[in-house]
């Protein structure tokens, strides 16, 4: 049985985490997601990918730490960790927007997957949090640089240093998550939000993506010449021709990704 499955719905593909009981980061679930976001990221038919955890417990509850005590002592293990981080990189840097559906635990590396996706849609009964500390450990799958860009330096040293699990409507008032659902809603909530961004234009959105990712790690003035060469990409697309005619036809556009 894969701890890894893939529906799809129209243009839109949605990974589930299988691995019960809790949905841990096994050595397992990290092939599985390299392997699935390796061909999702390549297929022309996929236009937006869901992330989501199976069952009621948890998105994700963080590592396997049964299989923590053989790494303890063992002075060899950074290519292990630049292989988890290759997998989470293939999630962040995909050219697609990826949408994380927390309907549980999003915990450690739970909480690290989830913001190494694009948006967050939470349901209300769900725990976020980055404990490693209180293991000894820091959030070792991208957190310590992905948290503080995403909710700001100060509020995720401390999230970082307590260790603490907080609530959703917490995540959401210091921009963690997006939006809170009520419990069981979130996949359809996250199925909605999709299809609203996949009927726009593929090139625009995979260009907005781009200027965001790329810029934010430029300084001002290059990020600002990068969009303007990613603007200017899109004038030479097909997609900017039927977006315009359409607008000024009155009519749906229907846009190829091109």
């Amino acid at each position: 049985m894969s701890v890894i499955n893939i529906e799809k719905d129209d243009k839109i593909a949605i990974v589930t985490i299988d691995n019960p009981p809790m949905n841990t980061l096994s050595p397992e679930v990290i092939q599985g997601l390299d392997e699935a976001f390796a061909n999702l990221n390549m297929d022309d038919e996929v236009l937006v990918i869901l992330l989501t955890g199976a069952g009621e417990k948890a998105f994700m509850a963080g590592g396997d730490i049964k299989g923590f005590p053989h790494k303890i002592g063992n002075p060899n293990l950074v290519p292990q960790f630049l292989k988890t981080h290759g997998m989470f990189n293939r999630i962040d840097f995909s050219p697609k927007p990826v949408i994380a559906v927390i309907n549980g635990y999003a915990l450690g590396g739970g909480c690290e997957l989830a913001i190494a996706c694009d948006i967050r849609i939470s349901e209300e009964q769900a725990l976020l949090g980055v404990p490693e500390c209180t293991l000894g450990l820091l959030p070792g799958a991208g957190g310590t640089q992905r948290l503080p860009r995403l909710i700001g330096e100060a509020k995720a040293k401390e999230l970082m240093f307590t260790g603490e699990h907080i609530s959703a409507e917490e995540a959401v008032t210091i921009g963690l998550v997006n939006r809170v659902v009520p419990r069981g809603e979130g996949l359809e909530a996250g199925l909605k939000l999709a299809r609203k961004i996949a009927r726009n234009s593929p090139a625009a959105i995979r260009n907005i993506k781009k200027a965001v990712d790329e810029g934010i790690e430029l300084p001002f003035e290059k990020a600002i010449q990068r969009e303007a060469e990613l603007f200017q990409e899109l004038f030479l697309a097909d997609d900017v021709k039927e977006g315009v005619k359409a607008f000024l036809d009155k009519r749906k556009p229907e846009f190829t990704g091109k």
